[in-house]
């Protein structure tokens, strides 16, 4: 990439850490993503957690994090990113190091409490993948507005506005949608409106592409991902997405994406039209096999925030000086999330090269398939 070149003007000590993080992070990606191949797309999500306001004072992230970042997400076609924030510039500083073969799309920020001042986006290898002219956040009409689960009925437009794009790669046509579903708590009306808003978007697609087959040429597969907060595969959340006729491939069926492998929040979802799609290898990363490991806590001291490092910030020991193994377990479970992530990236392979069955259809007797 790029942006590899930027690291010859480190300092000595930084240099040569991020230059070994890196041959490391690259070792584990190799060893646990699929290669890239001309017949398949590499999808993935990624929440980058509060990328990167510094809202919370938890950083800003270090510049050797922007390095990893890349690396992980250059080894993919196409990546949904979700809470991107207001101020672009962190994203733009990504796509510098990802190099000019990489483009990106974008929504507006989506106001009021619940949108966090948060966009999604897609970020992707033009190479690899192409965008086909359609992009738009979803916003419901009336009729179907999200249930805010209160005893009012009031109904809801999404806390944040699911970003729809289109996109093909090879042979296969798509429409991907990225979603961050409203979380708010585990049980009651909250929760209520967290299953409505899958739900929701779920049957929105289903609708839409429904309406669209009845066009000759125009309908194409819907893929869904994103954080969706799902509480388990037998959730009614996990439900409210598959009884519209989404499914989670078997390959990413109780794959856990929180820091603490015990949540099954982001998902990568399908709707299929084109029934020649194959599903390839697909799974998460753990970026701690290779950077801000545990015992990397050393190397990271003078960079944490003095105050969230030293004391504790919330709860009954708010004001209270952190032990040595507080401040250890603050790096691991709090500090290493906002300069990468508390979401684990998810991925799949998809198999784009439809040409044998293309050709196989046009035998005498038999109706071509759409080229």
């Amino acid at each position: 990439m790029p942006g590899y070149s930027m690291i010859r003007a480190y300092p000595e000590s930084e240099r040569t850490r991020v230059l070994e993080r890196l041959l490391a992070l690259r070792s584990a990606l190799d060893a646990g993503v699929a290669a890239a191949r001309p017949d398949s797309l590499l999808l993935a999500t990624w929440n980058l957690r509060d990328f990167d306001s510094n809202k919370f004072q938890q950083g800003p992230r270090l510049r050797e994090t922007f390095h990893y970042l890349a690396e992980i997400i250059a080894r993919f076609d196409l990546v949904a990113i979700q809470e991107v924030n207001r101020d672009l510039g962190p994203l733009k500083r990504l796509m510098a190091l990802l190099g000019h073969d990489w483009d990106y799309l974008v929504t507006g920020v989506t106001e009021g409490d619940g949108g966090n001042s948060e966009r999604m986006a897609f970020v992707f290898n033009a190479k690899r993948v192409r965008f086909t002219s359609l992009a738009g956040q979803v916003v419901l009409p009336k009729t179907r507005l999200v249930d805010s689960g209160a005893a009012s009925g009031e109904g809801l437009q999404f806390a944040r506005a699911p970003y729809l794009a289109s996109f093909q790669a090879g042979w296969f046509k798509f429409n991907l949608a990225t979603v961050h579903i409203y979380f708010g708590s585990e049980s009651g009306a909250q929760l209520a409106r967290r299953v409505s808003e899958i739900e929701k978007i779920a049957r929105h697609f289903r609708d839409l592409q429904k309406k669209e087959s009845e066009i000759p040429g125009q309908a194409v597969d819907y893929i869904l991902l994103g954080d969706f907060n799902i509480v388990s595969p037998e959730h009614q959340t996990m439900q409210a997405l598959r009884k519209n006729g989404f499914e989670v491939p078997d390959a990413l069926q109780g794959f856990r994406t929180n820091l603490g492998k015990d949540k099954y929040y982001d998902q990568i979802a399908f709707r299929p039209h084109d029934r020649r799609l194959e599903l390839g290898q697909a799974g998460g990363f753990d970026f701690r096999e290779a950077v801000y490991r545990p015992e990397d806590y050393g190397e990271y001291h003078d960079a944490m925030p003095a105050a969230h490092r030293d004391f504790h910030q919330r709860g009954s020991k708010k004001g209270q000086a952190r032990t040595e193994d507080e401040k250890r377990d603050y790096y691991n479970r709090e500090w290493i999330t906002w300069q990468m992530s508390d979401h684990l990236l998810l991925w799949v392979e998809l198999k784009v090269d439809f040409t044998n069955e293309y050709l196989d259809s046009l035998r005498p007797g038999r109706v071509p398939l759409a080229g």
